[in-house]
């Protein structure tokens, strides 16, 4: 029984380690250094796709560390797999946002119980990128600037001038 508990115990610990996953999408270069590889908001041109990576941090409260890790984690991803670039689509937050509190008691025979639990709030962090090789000089593609309509013309009337209030 209690061999049984601690592998229950194992296996819920493990579950909430971080991690990364990935789907080939293109070759694979040799790996290199993870400090070498740049965070990308648009694909520079000549980029060349390798793969779409995803990372989670460990579970934790939500921080900013957090989110830094599962990015860390893509970038050692991308490393692993030769990529020199990750084009990262987000980062979210996943597990349970709220804490809570129990009580229970109760009794068997002569024999009475209670206990306490307390339900901590906690969240993994989740990254998302695209694993790219980009060649020496490339220049990031800007995003094309959307035009803001202008607004419509009033159908309203113009007031009219009043004799105590003269046009300009």
């Amino acid at each position: 029984m209690r061999l049984q508990i601690a592998a229950l115990t194992a296996v819920l610990l493990l579950s909430g380690c971080a991690g990364s996953s990935k789907v080939m999408v293109g070759q694979a270069r040799p790996p290199i250094d993870p400090a070498q590889v740049q965070i990308y908001t648009v694909v520079p041109a000549g980029a060349q796709e390798i793969a779409q990576i995803e990372s989670s941090s460990a579970i934790g409260f939500g921080t900013q560390g957090q989110t830094d890790s599962a990015v860390a984690r893509l970038k050692a991803e991308a490393a692993a797999l030769g990529a020199n670039g990750v084009v990262l689509m987000g980062v979210g937050s996943s597990g349970s946002s709220g804490g809570g509190v129990s009580v229970g008691g109760g009794s068997w025979g002569s024999s009475s119980y209670g206990g306490v639990g307390v339900g901590i709030p906690t969240q993994q962090k989740k990254a998302v990128g695209m694993a790219i090789w980009v060649p020496a000089g490339a220049v990031p593609v800007m995003p094309s600037t959307i035009p803001v309509p202008a607004p419509a013309p009033s159908s309203a009337p113009t007031p009219a001038p009043s004799p105590t209030n003269p046009p300009l």
